[in-house]
């Protein structure tokens, strides 16, 4: 009995051709790349990374605070005795700002994961912390001139404060990384590097009925600050108090502030001052129509 080399079929047992083959792998690739952007699957890919970011900070953090511990304890026990008092008491200074500092960077750790500022007390220790290494690292290279010694010596506590206030900017930037993947999925809008894909067809379940779409909600978009309203000049707060006033009202500076409760106290007496120069100012009396002037020809002359 011979075996045939049977075809694609699909469902229908019906051979699939070249168009339909081709259609499946777009779907198939249609899916898989929505998926990879889904904002679940970006964030944790971010996570892996920023947990290896993290280690390999947190490995050279601790090395640098190692290194830097021998110099600080010379230099704290300022040649005192083996084993003695001042001796065990110079290994405790490094350790005492080493932690202060590990301290602050394990906040910033969570706080930057949330985009949270940690204040300037934060960074002012961090300062602090590095210049006190820093400087007691670096003493006796610099009080014998020894640059060979100075640059040894600075290179560890530099590369701790770089990798202290680099951390919270890259942990920051991965959380944007997120939330913008996130924001793309919502608003239904394809990254600027992907390109365009014919749509997916939908999938069908076990029972041969296809699933509802999944609608995600939409961000609102951001409102526009409203619009300030124009400045009011000297002239416009006239207006308004030539319109409220009335004979038999005594015009003041408080009247005037009265009328415009925004007009500044200054404003207000030179508006009072101009409205009280134009009702004091008498009104011209109009000529008849029917008085003619005359004008004697021989005086003009």
């Amino acid at each position: 009995m011979s075996t045939e080399t049977l075809a694609p079929q699909d469902a229908k047992h019906q051979p699939l051709t070249g168009a339909d083959k081709l259609a499946q792998d777009a779907a198939t690739a249609a899916q898989v790349r929505r998926l990879a952007n889904h904002p679940d699957v970006v964030a944790l890919r971010v996570e892996k990374v920023r947990t290896q970011i993290d280690a390999v900070i947190w490995l050279g953090i601790f090395l640098g605070l190692a290194f830097t511990m021998v110099n600080v304890q010379s230099f704290a026990a300022a040649g005192a005795a083996t084993w003695s008092a001042g001796w065990l008491a110079g290994w405790l200074l490094d350790p005492m700002v080493s932690l202060v500092l590990v301290a602050v960077l394990r906040a910033e750790q969570v706080t930057a994961r949330y985009q949270v500022e940690t204040g300037a007390w934060a960074h002012r220790t961090k300062w602090f912390a590095f210049l006190a290494t820093y400087v007691m690292n670096t003493w006796k290279s610099w009080t014998h001139l020894d640059v060979a010694g100075v640059v040894l010596h600075s290179v560890p506590p530099v590369l701790v404060f770089l990798a202290a206030e680099t951390a919270p900017v890259l942990r920051d930037k991965l959380t944007e990384a997120v939330m913008a993947a996130a924001g793309t999925a919502f608003t239904g809008e394809q990254p600027a590097t992907a390109s365009a894909a014919a749509p997916a067809a939908p999938l069908e379940d076990s029972a041969g009925e296809t699933p509802a779409p999944v609608v995600r909600p939409r961000r609102r978009p951001a409102r526009k600050p409203a619009a300030k309203p124009a400045r009011k000049l000297r002239g416009d707060y006239l207006a308004d108090a030539r319109a409220a006033w009335a004979p038999g009202i005594e015009i003041t500076p408080a009247w005037v502030r009265s009328v415009c409760p925004e007009i500044s106290r200054g404003t207000s007496k030179n508006v009072a001052d101009d409205l009280i120069a134009e009702t004091a100012r008498p009104a011209a009396l109009p000529v008849p129509a029917d008085q003619s002037v005359t004008v004697d020809v021989e005086e003009a002359a």
